[in-house]
């Protein structure tokens, strides 16, 4: 490390530790709200059957059926998509998928989690936070909503976890050297890719990201035995 890197350093660890608090509070924020609007439909589901059942007594079938209509696109909004195994995947997950089917892109999701992890939570959260972060950013800048993909898998694989990330993507992803720049407009220095970077090498894990053929893919490994010593 060069003398003018050593100065910088404090700088900008702080300035990532800044910014991971500022997505921590983005991400809880995004959790809370999914979950408040599923209470809450299940808090008015009493109503909703006692206002079918008036439409039918009245034989109003053509109203019960824009009722119904009506309380499918509102519990669709809100249904949990993912259902991995681990509350915390699960609530990171939903609430990214949900953000990212506003923005009318496709998601395609497999995750299969214990419901123990040796890794911190507030890691995985940055992690899996920032790579949909990410992905639904580039993808929402494609004009054409067909073009707009993400797939998602997580799973457990030889001691590993395994946490994949794609998404389609409109020209080519920026590079400074051999490190690729976040697509979004308001982190141009890229600190969501440093914490995740940091993440994965505390854990003594591996990133591999890659940019072909209009797709941008993330791999991350990061191995179950020696992050238990990270606790």
């Amino acid at each position: 490390m060069s003398f003018f890197s050593w100065l910088l350093a404090p700088v900008i660890d702080k300035r990532i530790a800044a910014f991971q608090s500022d997505l921590m509070g983005k991400h809880i924020t995004e959790v809370e709200n999914i979950y408040r609007q599923m209470r809450g439909w299940r808090h008015d589901y009493h109503n909703h059957i006692q206002a079918v059942k008036a439409h039918l007594h009245l034989e109003q079938y053509a109203e019960i059926a824009a009722y119904l209509d009506k309380l499918d696109t509102d519990l669709t909004s809100v249904d949990t998509v993912i259902k991995s195994g681990n509350v915390m995947v699960d609530a990171i997950l939903n609430s990214k998928i949900s953000l990212a089917t506003a923005k009318k892109i496709s998601i395609n999701a497999k995750a299969i989690v214990p419901k123990s992890l040796p890794i911190s939570e507030i890691d995985l959260c940055i992690i899996i936070g920032n790579l949909l972060d990410n992905a639904a950013e580039a993808c929402g800048k494609l004009p054409n909503k067909a073009d707009r993909v993400i797939r998602i898998y997580i799973d457990v694989l030889k001691d590993q976890l395994y946490i994949s990330v794609s998404n389609s993507v409109g020209g080519v992803v920026k590079k400074s050297g051999n490190t690729y720049l976040s697509t979004k407009e308001k982190e141009g220095h890229g600190f969501g890719l440093m914490r995740v970077d940091k993440i994965a090498e505390k854990y003594g894990g591996f990133v591999n990201r890659q940019n072909e053929e209009g797709v941008f893919a993330t791999e991350i490994m990061l191995p179950m035995q020696s992050a238990q010593t990270m606790r």
